[in-house]
């Protein structure tokens, strides 16, 4: 199991810019993806972006040239930059985390989740 703790979130105007940071309690070079996941009022729980540890990154169309997710393996972090944000990006961001076991089985553990506002 590992320890997630999302950091960064706040209120700020739409247009402007916020860095979401995602501290684990212990190194991440074993875990196979690192996401970030959103959940508005009312909404249900989405995917925003992925890092596997090969390499590979996906985003969701909503914030694709907007947000970018980064990750670094040494210090145990993984970080969302998000960009030109708007209104509809308001919700609480999630760290998310999935090992795959050897039994073949994920292993899926969550942060507490961060809130992010955006004014109009």
């Amino acid at each position: 199991q590992v320890q997630l703790v999302e950091s960064g979130g706040g209120l700020v105007q739409a247009g402007g810019s916020l860095r979401l940071s995602c501290a684990a309690s212990r190194s991440i070079f074993s875990i196979n993806v690192m996401g970030w996941y959103r959940q508005a009022p009312g909404k249900q729980r989405e995917l925003v972006a992925t890092y596997t540890n090969g390499g590979s990154t996906n985003y969701s169309d909503f914030v694709k040239g907007r947000f970018t997710i980064t990750r670094d393996n040494a210090r145990g972090t993984v970080y969302l930059q998000m960009n030109s944000l708007k209104p509809e990006d308001t919700a609480v961001y999630y760290c998310n985390a999935r090992r795959l076991g050897a039994a073949g089985a994920w292993s899926v553990d969550w942060g507490q989740g961060t809130q992010v506002t955006v004014s109009s």
